[in-house]
């Protein structure tokens, strides 16, 4: 076998935006997914711009919003700005936070952005015209200005979508979809099911496809995914197919109609309006069975491509020998670990995610019970962000409580012919205890 990969020394059009493509904006620590489409309007955190300026850009490259919403490249600063240099004091105990020491309002800073002026050039007049400023500590005037900058700085980053941003925008935005799965505890469910690729992986999940997308992110496009889902069949709506059909026979009914402004006699006028009706009913009834045997084809090889899809996945079923297993849902865990652990060959891992530990302390006690699996472990992770600054270097105040919990282990083959480890041995009968003459 051999495989072909092509030179891509210099061609970077996978790094460059293009139009169509399904970006990740960022902002500080707070990420949004969106589309590149043109003449789209797109608002984030209170900002609104169009993307169309972004297609051919690198990812990674950071956006300043100018007005009419239109992003342009922001320029690398050669020199740093003035209000980096600047005078500080010794403490900060004589400074009473009183409202009064910013002499700017709302309706000048209104009129600066009126006026044009960038977010930087707004921090520095904020910082001039603030009376308490240079008497604020080194440490104290670095937090403000960051403050600020977050505020009044209009500057968009845009990502390509990754597996760990994903996960990181969905834990900040809607951490319920994904079952408060946080990435560092998806990164370990993918190193204990030891996901590579040329491997055969069963997945079972209800996180938005986030495990999924992790799963064959990791291997690459090399191996084999099955997907297992809740009910009978995945959940699609035709609502727009039957607006079309819907108007396009309405327009074709409008089609039909005879003139009203045409002339002579009446009599002439009502035979060529039922010929013209004749006509037109016999050419729409031709276009609608044209149409309905076109839908009847095309749903007939849909549900062809389906059958071969299933077919496909069960042949794949049938030799129970997958490398691993993922479960992380909604649901309690123990039914679906049973239903799906005899698809494992032997040796190999499995990992169960849940957000509480309750589910997952009552399958472990009941794997060690059933036995045939080995090496199992209840684990929880811990994830600090810190601050890592010159003389202030300390945990962040506001952080995540916990990402879950993870049960992990390896499927082996058990032997029959031995008792298991839950048939316990008969206990003797207790003894009787002697009766004692108590007569006095």
């Amino acid at each position: 076998m051999c495989f072909i990969m092509a030179d891509c020394g210099d061609d970077d059009s996978q790094y460059r935006i293009k139009e169509g493509d399904c970006i990740v904006m960022k902002r500080g620590d707070i990420f949004k997914a969106a589309q590149i489409q043109p003449k789209k309007k797109v608002v984030f955190e209170k900002q609104w711009f169009f993307l169309d300026n972004a297609v051919g850009h690198l990812y990674g490259t950071v956006f300043e919003t100018v007005s009419g919403g239109t992003l342009q490249p922001q320029k690398p600063k050669d020199t740093e700005s003035s209000c980096d240099a600047k005078e500080a004091g010794t403490d900060n105990r004589n400074i009473v936070d009183d409202g009064k020491s910013q002499k700017l309002t709302r309706d000048h800073i209104e009129m600066f952005k009126k006026q044009g002026l960038k977010g930087q050039q707004i921090i520095q007049e904020l910082i001039e015209n603030s009376s308490t400023f240079r008497d604020k500590t080194e440490y104290a005037q670095d937090k403000y200005i960051k403050k600020k900058k977050k505020k009044y700085e209009n500057t968009v980053t845009i990502l390509k979508p990754s597996c760990r941003i994903l996960a990181m925008m969905y834990h900040g935005r809607e951490p319920g979809k994904i079952c408060h799965l946080r990435y560092e505890t998806l990164a370990q469910m993918l190193t204990l099911a030891n996901v590579h690729a040329g491997s055969k992986v069963l997945v079972f999940e209800t996180c938005a496809g986030l495990v999924l997308g992790a799963v064959m992110e990791r291997m690459g496009g090399y191996g084999s995914v099955i997907q297992m889902y809740p009910g009978g069949t995945l959940h699609t709506t035709g609502r727009d197919s039957s607006a079309d059909e819907k108007q396009s026979s309405m327009v074709e009914e409008e089609k039909s109609q005879p003139d009203a402004t045409q002339q002579g006699s009446p009599e002439e006028q009502s035979m060529e309006t039922s010929a013209g009706d004749d006509t037109g009913q016999d050419q729409e009834k031709t276009q609608e069975e044209k149409r309905k045997e076109a839908k009847a084809q095309e749903k007939k090889v849909k549900l062809e491509e389906k059958r071969k899809k299933l077919a496909a996945a069960a042949a794949l079923l049938e030799g129970r020998n997958a490398d691993g297993l993922v479960i992380a849902s909604r649901f309690h865990p123990w039914p679906v670990l049973m239903g799906l652990l005899k698809f494992l060959s032997p040796s190999r891992p499995f990992v169960v995610y849940s957000q509480y530990k309750e589910p997952l302390i009552e399958c472990y006690t009941k794997l060690k019970e059933q036995g045939g699996t080995v090496n199992l472990r209840l684990t929880d992770t811990w994830l600090r962000h810190y601050q890592v600054l010159p003389n202030r270097t300390h945990p962040l105040l506001l952080m995540s409580g916990g990402g879950g919990y993870l049960l992990s282990g390896t499927s082996v083959v058990m032997d029959r012919s031995k008792p298991t480890c839950s048939q316990q041995a008969e206990e003797p009968a207790p003894k009787r205890l002697k009766l004692t003459d108590t007569e006095g």
